[in-house]
């Protein structure tokens, strides 16, 4: 929670991007004409209304949520909610059946998408019109708008693969973006695309100031991160069905340099936190290291609505239970649990973590293993401590649908119920920051890209370090009477003595560390699909799970399709045909 506020975002600005040219005709009454604001004190307004369509958008269908784009179509977690029926458009995408153009849980992202494009691009065309000695933070402010914009991009070629890039060059009537196609069939793959989005982070970054004198502004280091995330993404070649077909080592030789930019900066600028649970506290909203970007959200700010409370979880927080009231969605799988255990050496039980689950019985579950501590970071199980409140356990009664979902409720994007910030409205909010990038991911990454450049030995520090910050994280994970809430045991990586450090089983070590880390929150899908091994995971998890529950008896994940979304239907339907629809659907 924060009480930062986005600058003074002028009146004028309500009316600019609206979706419907019917009403470009026609002038309305006691507004401003945006065609009247080019004085150099304008330009403040039209940067903060590209950040302010990032918080204001009233939907859970968030281009920015993780959890239903991300997560549930991964083996990280289960829809939730009160059974199939509830979000159905969820449903499809968790079982990968059923889900077509037509579906409502992909229209309203792309559509809002390009309104925040359209408001950076706006911005842009604006900024550029004024001369620098009037407007001495113009080459800054480029540099912000250029960072969301191709941040919102990325997240829409994540989703969708081919999309429409749209930049200030494209003007006038809407016939103009209608013309621009998803896909153009002169190149013989996506990598275009990427290019386009990497030269927006590229360019951004040598704009950007390394420190930002207000919270929320991008700096220098979050478009250095983008830039290396675009080139690891880019470095996994796929062909037209969306297999992997080469690794580019080039590519990933550039991220690299970029990677170190910000490793170079540890212990200064950027560090781990001392512990893993700071990163998912409130209180530690734009106060940590480790955060290199974080949307800002705030309540009782003095505005209208409340405050730019976050709406992107408002379905995710448990049902009727604690002082929390809807809706239950977003539950970890049991795999996903599984895969927190350790061995008697305390590393990951690789092969055989998913024999078994909390389902045969929660004593013997918690009783006969032992836990890596970021389960109980991840996790909230009826009986164990609601988000490091020893005298609040949760109860199974805050499940709204546990025969058909589980009893792992999410809570890293949860509060505890006496935060000050909850809202409820209808549907139940809170405004907590939102961690886009982490430095903690920024090591995995540095280990990913050392391991495929064949040097897997120096990728065992960056793992260690992460995996150590999880062992040293059990200080709030404590019973009321100081005991620790489960029996943890993690051991860190140790060549000769635990492990025989190959490459092959570096791979396998990051990307289980990457699972771990990164749990719940909407990055897992998106690995697999970079590495090519979306196909094989999910249909081994799907093999698993239907003996869990039988609404899982049905999902099959179809290689060559379910790597990616449909194009949505009405968009198609509003570019006159020069969209390209996505294999298979």
């Amino acid at each position: 929670m924060n009480k930062f506020k986005y600058l003074l975002l002028p009146a004028f600005l309500i009316i600019l991007f609206t979706g419907c040219d019917r009403f470009l005709d026609v002038k309305p009454k006691q507004v401003l004409d945006e065609n009247l604001l080019n004085k150099p004190g304008d330009m403040e307004g039209f940067v903060t209304a590209a950040y302010a369509r990032i918080t204001d958008i009233p939907s859970w269908d968030s281009p920015f949520s993780p959890w239903w784009s991300g997560s549930l179509r991964s083996d990280d977690s289960y829809k939730g909610g009160g059974g199939t029926w509830d979000g159905d458009g969820w449903h499809n995408m968790e079982t990968f059946v059923g889900l077509n153009p037509n579906g409502w849980p992909l229209d309203y992202p792309w559509y809002v998408s390009y309104q925040i494009i359209q408001r950076c691009n706006t911005a842009i065309q604006k900024m550029q019109a004024i001369p620098d000695a009037d407007f001495p933070l113009k080459s800054v402010r480029i540099g912000e708008v250029k960072f969301i914009r191709g941040f919102v991009h990325f997240r829409l070629k994540e989703f969708f693969k081919y999309i429409p890039y749209i930049d200030e060059n494209v003007v006038g009537a809407t016939a103009e973006f209608e013309a621009v196609p998803n896909k153009d069939k002169s190149q013989p793959n996506d990598q275009y695309l990427w290019e386009k989005i990497l030269n927006d982070f590229k360019d951004a970054e040598t704009r950007l100031p390394e420190t930002q004198p207000e919270k929320g502004r991008v700096d220098k280091n979050a478009a250095t991160a983008m830039v290396a995330r675009t080139l690891m993404f880019m470095a996994y070649e796929q062909d037209e069905l969306h297999k992997v077909v080469n690794i580019n080592k080039e590519r990933l030789s550039e991220a690299l340099t970029y990677l170190n930019k910000l490793t170079a900066q540890e212990g200064g600028k950027v560090a781990l936190q001392g512990d893993f649970s700071d990163n998912f506290e409130v209180e530690f909203d734009n106060k940590t290291k480790e955060s290199i970007w974080e949307i800002q959200y705030s309540i009782n700010d003095g505005s209208s609505t409340g405050g730019k409370i976050n709406r992107s979880e408002g379905l995710n927080h448990p049902f009727n239970w604690g002082g929390f009231i809807c809706c239950g969605f977003h539950h970890i799988s049991y795999s996903m649990g599984n895969a927190f255990k350790t061995g008697a050496d305390g590393l990951p039980l690789f092969d055989t973590y998913n024999n078994g689950s909390y389902a045969d019985g929660a004593a013997a579950y918690f009783a006969n293993n032992t836990f890596d501590p970021r389960f109980s970071h991840t996790i909230a199980a009826p009986g164990l401590p609601w988000k490091y409140d020893p005298n609040l356990l949760f109860e199974a009664k805050g499940i709204r649908n546990g025969a058909e979902y589980g009893y792992f409720k999410s809570i890293k994007e949860l509060p505890r119920p006496n935060c000050g910030c909850l809202l409820y409205d209808g549907w139940q909010f809170n405004s907590m920051n939102k961690r886009m990038i982490r430095y903690d991911e920024v090591l995995l990454w540095k280990a990913e890209v050392l391991i495929q450049l064949d040097r897997p030995n120096e990728a065992l520090e960056p793992i260690n370090k992460i995996r150590q910050r999880a062992a040293n994280s059990t200080g709030r994970l404590k019973k009321s009477d100081g005991s620790p809430v489960l029996n943890y045991k993690i051991e860190t990586y140790k060549p000769g003595v635990n492990c025989t450090w190959t490459k092959e089983f570096a791979l396998k070590a990051m990307q289980w560390e990457n699972r771990l880390e990164m749990a719940g929150e909407g990055r897992r899908f998106f690995d697999l699909q970079r590495w090519g091994i979306l196909e094989k995971t999910m249909n081994d998890y799907f093999a698993v799970e239907k003996n869990r529950f039988a609404w899982m008896g049905v999902a099959k994940f179809t290689a060559g399709r379910d790597e990616f979304f449909p194009i949505p239907q009405p968009q198609i339907n509003w570019a006159k045909g020069n969209y390209t629809q996505n294999p298979g659907y």
